[in-house]
């Protein structure tokens, strides 16, 4: 997820590092915090790859600053992973939302819309945080208030997201 990330908002636009940093902090937040550790040799393998180009200009102190820009092997790397992303960024809600953050990018709204159609049966399969004899436990069955908010919550969210999901994929195919 993190290399779909640098991509996508290098897509939008050069940056140096710590302004990619900081984009990336602002998507992802304290849910998956992003190191210099995990940040700098993602940046590395992307300029190895091809993916991305960097060139040095001054900055606004002592320091000169890396501008980062997006390749065309980085943008069609991009655009093959939001036209088919892996399951786990289908099903794990927030690599789905970095997903969502740049499925705009993908300029065929089919493929958008197919891509939504993943969540959405995903979305549709019965599922819990917590199960009885192999069955979902629903929030009216969970045993305390705790596992009840949890639950209302997470088919509150769910709701809402099914709606908009369908909502979207209907405008994406009446566009077409």
């Amino acid at each position: 997820m993190l290399e779909l990330t640098i991509l996508g908002f290098l897509a939008e636009q050069p940056l140096h590092g710590y302004e990619l940093k900081e984009r990336i902090r602002a998507l992802s937040g304290h849910v998956r915090p992003v190191s210099d550790g995990a940040l700098y040799p993602a940046i590395t393998r992307l300029l190895k790859a091809g993916k991305l180009t960097e060139r040095t200009e001054p900055g606004a102190g002592a320091a000169p600053r890396r501008i980062l820009s997006l390749t065309a092997a980085g943008r069609a790397d991009l655009l093959e992973r939001l036209r088919g992303p892996k399951e786990a960024e289908i099903t794990d809600g927030q690599r789905f939302f970095t997903l969502l953050a740049f499925l705009r990018l993908l300029p065929d709204r089919r493929e958008q819309a197919a891509v939504l159609r993943r969540r959405q049966a995903f979305l549709d399969t019965p599922a819990s945080f917590f199960y009885r004899d192999g069955e979902p436990v629903r929030a009216e069955e969970a045993g305390d208030v705790f596992r009840q908010g949890m639950l209302r919550i997470a088919r509150a969210t769910g709701t809402e997201e099914k709606r908009w999901l369908t909502e979207t994929i209907a405008e994406l195919e009446r566009r077409e």
